[in-house]
């Protein structure tokens, strides 16, 4: 199985609590993201957002600096990591994203999920006027 590898940043004008409350809390994913969430700050707990659409195992914390987590992709045996690093910036924050081991026909889909409709719908539901 091919795997891929996906990296970018984004700007938000908000905190960098704002942003954490966002990726950890699911009574706020609720509210950016119109679903569901199971989520947790507890190392090695299972969490499920959109649904059942995304799920994974919570790696790993940093308090409003950094989330880690494995997503789960049927049978592959590479885990598929996920690395979000939020930074201070004149403006609000900067958040870094970085997923490992993407398989090759679903990263298309991951990439524009990334930028459209989890970073880019936090970003939307932070700055709107």
């Amino acid at each position: 199985m091919s795997l891929r590898d996906f990296k970018t940043r984004l700007k938000i004008k908000t905190e960098a609590e704002d942003v954490y409350a966002a990726l950890t809390n699911p009574f706020t994913i609720e509210l950016w993201s119109g679903y569901k969430a199971q989520m947790s700050t507890e190392v090695n707990s299972e969490f499920s957002l959109w649904d059942g659409d995304i799920v994974g195992m919570n790696l790993d914390f940093e308090t409003n600096k950094m989330v880690q987590q494995q997503w789960y992709f049927g049978d592959q045996e590479e885990p598929s990591i996920v690395t979000i690093k939020i930074f201070d910036d004149k403006k609000g924050v900067q958040i870094e994203l970085n997923h490992t081991n993407i398989p090759a026909d679903e990263y298309d889909d991951i990439c524009e999920g990334w930028t459209e409709y989890y970073l880019g719908a936090i970003k939307e539901f932070f700055e709107q006027d």
